[in-house]
């Protein structure tokens, strides 16, 4: 088994340098022999019934945002070194290349607008402050804008706990221009109806209860003009590579939060929410069918779509 692990990972380290878009194809997918597939996910079940999936797991939707949460506080010291150890690293990688892509701020040097006061940007489950604090930093340094502020909402008061502690590192410790606030995706009462120029969520809606209403609530909080954007786990479309990435998801990535975390169901639960969101195709219906418009096919392959980035525009 450690030796079919450290293969597994090898084959994932190599994968690396392929972060970026990937052509749409449609593949048959079987392992290579030799190879044992994960058993598939139950098939997916409607909330219509009052239940929704927790993982592989069927359970009321009125127990999934206290499942999640349980989840969230259990990992949430661990949360990025952890997902050090289950990507080797390319998380990182796509992060960056997400914010480049959305390139956050006003720059004064190249802005045809008068209106100087930079971007207000809102980032759901964004706890630890990952993207948010490359959002300012983007912005500070690359686009000369010193103006440009994140609030980042997170149900989970834990993760809240850990971004305010890792900002003591960065210059935006005591800044207006970064706020935390505890929140919930569904209900954003708080956030003004057009006040927000852009909506960013990073592997975090794959674990809300109703995922519609998040991007609705998204869609409502947009100015005109707005952008949505999700960096999220996805489908992986090789074959053979897909064979490979759920063997090292679903036997390696449990027991490394075992050794790592202490917490082998957190992470069990983690793998099994990736598989039971929705494709990439069916993903960008989803936003579309919140009002957004979709631009190009809607989403961008990162990894041989191990992740994918989803964008949409708020009509002007």
């Amino acid at each position: 088994m450690q030796t079919s692990r450290v293969h597994i990972g090898r084959q994932l380290l190599r994968a690396r340098a392929r972060v970026g878009c990937e052509s749409v194809r449609t593949f048959s997918v079987s392992a290579p022999r030799g190879v044992k597939e994960p058993p598939p996910p139950p098939p997916p079940k409607d909330t219509q019934d009052g239940t929704t999936h927790f993982g592989f797991e069927t359970i009321a939707e009125a127990l999934k945002e206290q499942r999640v949460r349980g989840v969230f506080s259990s990992v949430a010291s661990s949360y990025d070194n952890m997902n050090d150890f289950m990507s080797l690293g390319i998380h990182r990688l796509w992060k960056d290349h997400f914010v480049r892509n959305l390139n956050p701020g006003r720059n004064p040097l190249t802005s045809s607008s008068s209106d100087q006061k930079g971007w207000n940007i809102l980032d759901i489950a964004g706890g630890t402050g990952d993207i948010a604090f490359r959002m300012l930093d983007h912005a500070s340094h690359i686009n000369h804008d010193a103006h440009t502020n994140v609030t980042v909402a997170d149900i989970n008061p834990e993760m809240l706990a850990e971004g305010k502690k890792r900002s003591l590192q960065t210059p935006y410790a005591r800044s207006p221009r970064l706020k935390f606030v505890e929140a919930n995706a569904e209900k954003l009462s708080m956030i003004p109806d057009n006040s927000i120029d852009l909506y960013t969520v990073a592997f975090g809606i794959r674990n809300f209860t109703h995922k519609d209403v998040a991007l609705k609530e998204a869609f409502r909080v947009l100015k005109p003009g707005g952008v949505f954007a999700c960096l999220e786990f996805s489908k992986v479309e090789n074959p053979l590579f897909n064979a490979v990435y759920q063997q090292w998801s679903f036997n390696a990535i449990p027991v490394i939060g075992q050794m790592v975390a202490g917490d082998r169901a957190s992470y069990q639960y983690l793998v099994e929410s990736i598989a039971k969101f929705p494709s990439q195709e069916e993903f960008s219906g989803m936003i579309r069918d919140a009002g957004f418009l979709i631009p190009g096919k809607g989403y961008e392959n990162l990894t041989d779509g191990i992740a994918a980035i989803h964008k949409g525009v708020k009509p002007a």
